[in-house]
């Protein structure tokens, strides 16, 4: 798997819901009947966050998240950007955004709409950081939300910053991943210090009883990966 994982490919092509959708390394979605990218968990300003409680860590988790958030915007040049929640670390996230980050932020959102969808870690939004601000939305048959909604279906969210272990030849690869059915996909998180949760975790099973197909993102390819050969951290 760690051999196969450098093979070159950059995006994968899915549907979800009769919705074509591409899958890109990054870890964003571009929807091109709508030309509409989606991108969740950016986890603005983490590392600022622990930084007030005492926990130290690399201040340079925003500039790492935008400059994939931007080189998924030139990509694809979509016509709209929504940000499925959890933008932002905290409430306070965007009053601590340095002068470099919410220009570059400012300038990825030119010419575009760009829509903030709420989360569970960024419920209230200030309009200094442009564009619009909504609980969920709707697009094409899928409702784009934050946290996805157990037996609702036809939907696409973040929250649970799925993950995939592979073990092959006595090797493990753990990679950030999209977690598809037919009814549903929940995106990776895209942002730099968001962690993540591996999906064979009990928390996915209620929202794919039947099984799923895990995406995995690799350095040059998207791999997709069957539930049995999913293993545990």
């Amino acid at each position: 798997m760690t051999a196969l994982l450098k093979i070159k490919h950059a995006t994968s092509e899915i549907a979800v819901q009769g919705c074509a959708m591409v899958l890109d390394l990054t870890g964003a979605i571009y929807l091109p009947e709508h030309d509409v990218l989606l991108v969740a968990d950016l986890h603005f300003e983490k590392g600022s966050s622990f930084a007030l409680r005492g926990m130290m860590l690399p201040p340079y988790d925003t500039r790492e998240t935008l400059k994939a958030l931007c080189a998924a915007v030139a990509r694809f040049d979509p016509r709209v950007v929504i940000a499925l929640g959890d933008s932002f670390h905290d409430i306070g996230g965007p009053d601590r955004l340095g002068d470099a980050e919410r220009s570059t932020l400012a300038d990825v959102q030119h010419g575009r709409d760009w829509i903030w969808v709420t989360g569970n870690h960024d419920h209230t939004l200030p309009a200094s950081i442009g564009g619009e601000v909504v609980h969920e939305i709707e697009v094409g048959p899928l409702t784009l939300r934050h946290e996805p909604v157990e037996g609702a279906g036809s939907e696409i969210a973040g929250h649970f910053h799925p993950v995939g272990k592979v073990v092959m030849r006595g090797r493990s690869t753990r990679r950030r991943c999209f977690l598809t059915d037919e009814a549903r996909c929940i995106m990776p998180a895209l942002g730099a210090y968001a962690g993540g949760l591996n999906v064979c975790d009990q928390a996915f099973v209620p929202l794919f009883p039947v099984g799923f197909t895990a995406h995995l993102i690799g350095t040059e390819r998207i791999f997709a990966i069957a539930r049995a050969m999913l293993c545990r951290d």
